[in-house]
C-alpha cells in the first residue's frame, strides 16, 4: 500500500483496490442477509401460527423480541468491536443470526421458538453498527457516501431475496428444514466474513483532534444533529405506511391495490437509497437533505386530493424521496465522527432511527384517531420540513469535517 500525508502531518495508509472490493463484498452482503433474516419473519409468522396455535398478541411479541434485541444491542456491538475487532464480532454475530434460524426449525413450542428468535436478534445487532464502520473506513470523502449507499441499496436486495428464497423453499421442503437451510447460510457467511473482511490499521487521532478544537461548538454539535434528523426521518417513514393504506381505501382501492402500493413505495425506496447517495456525493449532504425531504412533505400532501391512479403513480417518486435521505445521512456519519469512534456512533444513530421508526407508528396513529387520518398526515409533511432548519445547522460541522 502506498502512503500520504494528512493535513496534520501523519501517515496515512492509502487502502488497495482489493480491499476495497472485499470491504464493500463483506459489507453489502452481510446486510442483504441480515436485513433478509429480519424480514424473513413476517412469511413465518402466518406458519408458526398454525404449526403452534398462538394468539396474535403472541406472533407480536415474536417479532418484538427480534427486533428489540437487534435495535437495542447495536451500541454493545459497537463496544465489543473496539475491544476484540470488528470481523470476529461481525462474523459470530453472522453465525448466531443463523443459528438462531436453525434454532427455529428445531422448536417444538413457543418457549424454545422464542429463544431461538432473542438468539437471532442477538446475532443481527452486530450488523449495522459493525458493517457500515467498514465501508467508512474503507472508502473517503465523496466515495464514503457512494459506498455507504450501496450498502444502503444492499439491505434492500436481500429484504426481497430472502423471504422470496424461504417462500419457494418451502414448496418443496418442510418449513423446519426450509429454515436449517437458511440458518446454515448464515453459519457459513460467518466463516467467509472472518476469512474476508480486511483488516484495517486504526488511524491515528491527532488530525481528529486537531479538526474538533478548530470546528469548536459546530463539531461537537455535529452528530447529535444528525441523529435528530434521521429520528424525524425514520418516524416519517414508518407513520406515512402506516396511513398510506388507509388513505388509498378512501380512494376506493381493494386489498391487491394497497399491496401493490406497498410495492411501488418500496421500489422507489431502494431506487433512492442508491440513488440519492450519488446525488449527495455531487450536491453536498445538506442540498441532498433539503430536496429530499421537501419532495416527501410535498409528496405526502399530494397524496391527499389526487384520485387513485394518479396517487399510484405518485408512490413511486414518495418512496425515492422517503428512503433516499437515509443513505445520505448514514454517509454523513463518518465526516463528524473520528474513526475510533465510529462503531460506535453507527451502533447510536441505527438504535436512534430504528426506535423512533418503531415508536411513531404508535404515536401518530393516536393523532389519527383524534384528528383523522388526513389531517395526521398533514402534520407529518409539517413535522418533515422541521428537519431543513436542523440541516442548516448542521452545514458548519460538514464544512469543518470536509474540508480536511
Amino acid at each position: 500500500m502506498s502512503a500520504s500525508i494528512d493535513n496534520a502531518g501523519m501517515p496515512v495508509a492509502a487502502h488497495t483496490k482489493s480491499e476495497e472490493r472485499r470491504a464493500i463484498g463483506v459489507a453489502c452482503g452481510a446486510h442483504a442477509l441480515h436485513d433478509g433474516y429480519t424480514d424473513l419473519i413476517y412469511v413465518m409468522l402466518p406458519i408458526w401460527q398454525h404449526e403452534f396455535g398462538l394468539a396474535y398478541a403472541v406472533l407480536g411479541l415474536m417479532k418484538t423480541v427480534f427486533s428489540g434485541t437487534l435495535a437495542g444491542l447495536q451500541i454493545p456491538s459497537g463496544f465489543l468491536a473496539e475491544r476484540f475487532g470488528a470481523p470476529l464480532v461481525l462474523a459470530l454475530g453472522t453465525t448466531l443470526a443463523g443459528l438462531g434460524y436453525c434454532l427455529a426449525g428445531l422448536s417444538q413450542g413457543f418457549a424454545l421458538l422464542l429463544a431461538a428468535l432473542f438468539v437471532g436478534g442477538l446475532g443481527a445487532s452486530t450488523q449495522h453498527p459493525l458493517a457500515s464502520s467498514l465501508v467508512a473506513r474503507a472508502f473517503a470523502g465523496p466515495r464514503s457516501l457512494k459506498a455507504l449507499g450501496t450498502y444502503n441499496f444492499a439491505g434492500d436486495i436481500g429484504k426481497m431475496t430472502v423471504p422470496a428464497a424461504a417462500s419457494l423453499l418451502m414448496i418443496a421442503l418442510p418449513w423446519r428444514e426450509a429454515l436449517a437451510l437458511l440458518g446454515g447460510i448464515g453459519v457459513l457467511a460467518g466463516i467467509v466474513i472472518i476469512a474476508a473482511m480486511p483488516r484495517f490499521a486504526n488511524e491515528a487521532p491527532s488530525a481528529r483532534k486537531s479538526e474538533a478544537r478548530e470546528g469548536g461548538s459546530a463539531t461537537a454539535l455535529g452528530f447529535p444533529l444528525l441523529l435528530s434528523v434521521g429520528i424525524i426521518d425514520s418516524a416519517t417513514r414508518m407513520a406515512f405506511l402506516t396511513f398510506l393504506p388507509f388513505v388509498l381505501t378512501a380512494k376506493g382501492a381493494s386489498l391487491p391495490t394497497i399491496g401493490l402500493s406497498l410495492t411501488l413505495v418500496f421500489a422507489g425506496g431502494a431506487v433512492g437509497k442508491l440513488v440519492c447517495a450519488f446525488i449527495g456525493a455531487r450536491l453536498g449532504a445538506v442540498a441532498t437533505v433539503w430536496l429530499t425531504e421537501a419532495m416527501t412533505a410535498l409528496g405526502i400532501v399530494l397524496m391527499l386530493p389526487l384520485p387513485l391512479d394518479a396517487a399510484l403513480v405518485l408512490l413511486p417518486v414518495v418512496g425515492i424521496a422517503l428512503n433516499g435521505t437515509s443513505s445520505v445521512l448514514y454517509g454523513s456519519v463518518p465526516d463528524l465522527v473520528e474513526p475510533a469512534r465510529r462503531q460506535r456512533a453507527f451502533g447510536i444513530f441505527y438504535t436512534g432511527t430504528i426506535g423512533a421508526g418503531a415508536v411513531s407508528p404508535a404515536l401518530y396513529g393516536l393523532l389519527g384517531d383524534a384528528i383523522g387520518v388526513p389531517s395526521a398526515l398533514i402534520v407529518v409533511a409539517a413535522v418533515v420540513l422541521a428537519t431543513l432548519p436542523i440541516t442548516l445547522a448542521l452545514r458548519p460541522a460538514l464544512a469543518v469535517r470536509t474540508s480536511h
